[in-house]
């Protein structure tokens, strides 16, 4: 037998005893790394009793005119919310986000009952009135703060036959924080919810003068008008479903 017969077996089995070496570690590694093979699952939310619903809540404001001015109509987003229904203590908050503020959207317009619509050019400049310094000074105070204290069942219906309550609490605008008492109805929207309610308030109570133009021939009233309008989480077996709507 020539020598290089005798070495051709030899080299095969330390060819497959290698393969044999390999396909092990690899075969580890992969039972040591499941996490890195496995995509993660989305994290559902779950719900508070009262906590709001974000996409699908909403703060409006009627800004009424004076001399030649315009009426607007203003939109904004809620950043944290929870009320609980019923409370006679720590009935908990709103957290408005004033950065989020848009005059004249057609949204909005509708909203309110406002009628027509605003070009995109005079919308820019009625946003950057509002929310600059001489006003709002979102980048000073970014947020408006509503806690409340109450929100009491009330003993009669609302005009559309719906369970009312009176929130009652503190109203912080523009660095000033004010008493406020409100009525918000009630009623249930695909397993939310729906609180809706509204209250007015004067600029100038809150440290704002209000915007005008041309030696006060155009401008804004004093007078505000804003409506809430937030879904909210139930109580007791409704949470779960609330939690399972809100990520579908």
């Amino acid at each position: 037998m020539s020598r290089l017969s005798f070495l051709a077996p030899v080299a095969g089995v330390i060819v497959a005893l290698l393969a044999s070496a390999t396909m092990g570690q690899t075969a580890t590694q992969n039972a040591a790394e499941p996490a890195a093979q496995q995509p993660q699952q989305p994290q559902r939310k779950t719900y508070q009793v009262g906590e709001f619903y974000l996409p699908a809540s909403r703060v409006y404001v009627h800004v009424d005119k004076t001399g030649l001015g315009h009426e607007h109509a203003v939109v904004g987003m809620i950043a944290r919310g929870r009320i609980v229904l019923g409370a006679d203590k720590d009935a908990g908050e709103i957290i408005f986000d004033m950065k989020s503020f848009q005059a004249d959207t057609e949204a909005a317009r509708k909203y309110l009952g406002l009628e027509g619509t605003t070009d995109p050019s005079t919308q820019q400049q009625v946003n950057a009135n509002m929310t600059g310094p001489l006003v709002l000074d979102v980048e000073e105070y970014p947020t408006a703060v509503f806690k409340a204290t109450s929100a009491l069942a009330l003993p009669k219906p609302s005009r559309r036959g719906l369970p009312q309550y009176e929130l009652a609490g503190v109203f912080t605008l523009h660095g000033v924080a004010r008493p406020l008492k409100f009525l918000v109805e009630v009623e249930p929207s695909n397993g939310w919810q729906r609180i809706r309610g509204g209250f007015a308030i004067n600029q100038t109570d809150f440290g704002i003068k209000p915007f005008t133009k041309a030696f006060g021939a155009v401008g804004v009233a004093d007078r505000l008008t804003i409506w809430g309008d937030a879904l909210a989480a139930p109580a007791a077996g409704g949470v779960a479903q609330a939690a399972t709507t809100a990520t579908r």
